[in-house]
């Protein structure tokens, strides 16, 4: 759990350093995405979830 703090640390660093602000919202749209499927993953709604993309 610790590496996946540490990963969005470094990425948030990244960021920030390099002044690249407009990665900001392709990866906060990847990290709900993949939230959305992990969380949908073994219930009803999955079919129609994954039949959106």
């Amino acid at each position: 759990m610790h590496s996946r703090w540490r990963l969005a640390l470094e990425l948030w660093d990244f960021l920030r350093v390099r002044k690249k602000w407009w990665l900001a919202p392709i990866v906060i749209t990847l990290a709900l995405l993949g939230l959305l499927i992990v969380a949908t993953q073994g219930s009803a709604v999955a079919p129609f979830i994954y039949a959106l993309f």
